[in-house]
């Protein structure tokens, strides 16, 4: 699964670190979600795209591969 999360935290001049806190998780948490190395709970992937005024649709590029 690709991410746009750095794309949407730089609209916003967030950090890891700040995005991190609003969220409610360790900045790590950000770093593995950004390198799609983590798939993120429905929960996280929904207040993520709340802090960052977006859709999780818009945030989280699912792939074919990601879905089977």
């Amino acid at each position: 699964m690709k991410t746009r999360i750095k794309e949407f935290r730089a609209r916003y001049d967030l950090t890891q670190e700040a995005l991190a806190k609003r969220v409610g998780v360790r900045r790590e948490t950000i770093v593995f979600l950004e390198k799609g190395k983590y798939n993120p709970s429905l929960k996280l992937a929904y207040k993520l795209a709340r802090v960052l005024e977006t859709t999780i649709e818009e945030l989280f590029i699912f792939e074919n591969s990601d879905l089977e």
